[in-house]
């Protein structure tokens, strides 16, 4: 992967085993030469990821709405800035400019843009692998939600294997870095969906 886009929240919630994945999470990125794609903002887990990577020497790429600039959330010393004029362009660009996505824990915001490219990635609409740093199992109810929708089959196993999980960042890159992306796109491949 030459670039990883990041999920994270607006706000940071100072538990020091998050702060601390995050500077593993940047260590990891700047190490291995991978850009860092993320919502461009200075403020919370996103800011904190941000200056962890261009502390370390590496290149920080935001993607923020206008509105978000004039409210002064916007990181200014990025290596990149691209101002956008909305949050589906952000997300739409943010995901054609890396080739790997990770979620952080966060909000609505974080998992509102995680369930979209998840969602993107089921209907083939693109092949980067898509994990989520379970930080303290921040994300272990949601997880376990995915396995009740396999269960009651509204969701394909294989598609369910589409997300990649660990609380380790390492091990996270790893695990993406050597997936194969397959998802099932037959349940609609045979269907009007007009």
């Amino acid at each position: 992967m030459k670039a990883i886009c990041v999920f994270c929240g607006a706000n940071f919630n100072g538990d020091p085993l998050l702060k601390q994945a995050v500077e593993q999470l940047a260590q990891i990125i700047v190490s291995r030469d991978i850009s860092l794609v993320y919502g461009g903002g200075k403020v919370g887990v996103m800011g904190i990821l941000a200056d962890a990577v261009l502390t370390r020497g590496g290149k920080a790429i935001g993607v923020i709405p206008r509105f978000l600039m004039d409210k002064e959330v916007g990181h200014t010393g990025l290596t990149e800035l691209h101002i956008v004029d909305n949050m589906h362009q952000r997300k739409q660009l943010m995901n054609d400019l890396c080739d790997g996505i990770i979620t952080l824990p966060g909000g609505f915001g974080t998992l509102e843009e995680f369930f979209e490219v998840l969602t993107w990635l089921q209907l083939g609409l693109h092949n980067h692998p898509i994990g989520v740093l379970n930080v303290g199992g921040f994300y272990d109810l949601l997880l376990q939600q995915m396995d009740v929708m396999v269960e009651q089959k509204f969701l394909k196993p294989v598609n369910r294997q589409l997300v990649l999980t660990s609380g380790d960042p390492v091990e996270l890159v790893n695990l993406m870095d050597n997936c194969k992306i397959e998802p099932d796109e037959v349940w609609f491949r045979d269907k009007n969906l007009t």
